[in-house]
């Protein structure tokens, strides 16, 4: 089974523009849950049969659509990556998501039990204006992108809420260990730098629980790239070019 959901960063989960992270012992990877009972939506005594949650925080819509913001240069900044070496790529050059970021996160129960995914929440921890860095897309020429959306939030909202499109029903969604649900969800940010993070709300018969879903213990991260200065590399070049240059009489 597998969903999506279309986040708009541009704006702010609430009023005032900074959402406080959750108190209690915080999320291991993957998948633990943040024990907070006192907490509304928080988790109540016992989580045995809380779910895992792996996420893939730098999934691509298509193999050349990804953008990301650097601090650096173009001739500072090696060849792009493959989608699958492009965390090692991320880290190195400290790169952030530019535009869009698509995230899968993969949901599944423990045991025999049914699992019941209720909601999911997304906190914004900080929201600043876009990073100046520039922008280096991942590829040009590679065809069309295939779309994965199927819910909406408009974040520019006081208090956003996912909108299912598509024929995307709305949650809840039901989870088993052999029963797994892949939750895409599309991030966007067009006018603001944004820190957030996600929160899975889950139940299981007199369970309930909330697990946070991050970047390895810290918020992803995710800014507007609107008028950056813009490189690419084509197929068959060797250097980063101007994104507005024609190759084709190369």
């Amino acid at each position: 089974m597998s969903a999506a959901l279309v986040l708009d960063l541009s704006g702010d989960d609430r009023p005032g523009g900074t959402a406080a992270s959750p108190s209690g012992p915080g999320t291991e990877r993957p998948g633990t849950p943040s024990a907070d009972p006192g907490r509304p939506g928080g988790t109540a005594p016992g989580t045995a049969n809380a779910p895992t949650v792996v996420t893939a925080p730098h999934t691509w819509e298509g193999p050349c659509t990804q953008h990301y913001l650097i601090d650096r240069g173009p001739e500072q900044v090696p060849p792009p990556p493959t989608e699958q070496d492009a965390p090692g790529w991320i880290a190195a050059l400290d790169a952030v998501p530019g535009g869009d970021q698509l995230l899968r996160l993969t949901v599944q129960g423990k045991g025999k039990r049914t699992v019941v995914l209720e909601a999911l929440h997304v906190r914004v921890v900080s929201r600043k204006a876009p990073l100046p860095w520039n922008d280096y897309v991942m590829g040009v020429g590679c065809g069309g992108e295939v779309s994965t959306k199927a819910f909406a939030v408009d974040l520019d909202a006081g208090r956003p809420t996912a909108v299912p499109v598509g024929g995307q029903r709305m949650f809840s969604y039901k989870t088993s260990e052999t029963d797994p649900v892949i939750l895409n969800v599309a991030a966007r940010a067009r006018a603001h730098d944004v820190s957030w993070y996600l929160e899975l709300a889950w139940s299981s018969g007199s369970e309930r629980g909330t697990i946070r879903v991050d970047d390895d213990g810290r918020p992803f991260r995710t800014s507007g790239n609107l008028a950056r200065p813009a490189f690419a590399y084509p197929l068959g070049w060797t250097e980063w070019i101007d994104n507005d240059v024609d190759t084709e009489g190369r």
